[in-house]
């Protein structure tokens, strides 16, 4: 499975980005799938996920209620819809993706798509 992240750059704090993470290759609709974020000298954090079978989704305190995770399985993407965004959302953004499991650590996902920067200016 390849994953290709998109949609990142810069917002104004109060504003919004939408990043897409496209998905290629075999049986690509059964994922649970992923967004964790990583700023330089940090660990990769959790942001958000969500299950492939019921579409349940999880996401970190820090940015729950007001982003958004969602699929499209028509087009093997899954999206990030990011609202009222914060200078302390700054961070690359990666999208990850797994057969097996979906959990909140990072280490657990198999497949993982290349960083996209978002930046949040105040």
């Amino acid at each position: 499975v390849q994953l290709q992240a998109s949609g990142g750059g810069l917002a104004q704090a109060g504003g919004s980005l939408r990043l897409s993470c496209a998905a290629s290759g075999r049986t690509t609709n059964a994922l649970y799938m992923a967004w964790f974020r990583q700023v330089p000298g940090k660990e990769r954090d959790f942001v958000a996920a969500l299950t492939w079978s019921r579409g349940r989704t999880y996401y970190a305190d820090s940015v729950k209620g007001r982003f958004t995770i969602s699929r499209d399985n028509a087009k093997n993407t899954w999206y990030l819809q990011m609202n009222s965004l914060r200078p302390e959302d700054t961070a690359v953004y990666y999208c990850a993706a797994d057969r097996t499991t979906v959990t909140r650590n990072s280490q657990d996902y198999e497949y993982w798509g290349q960083g996209t920067l978002v930046t949040v200016s105040s």
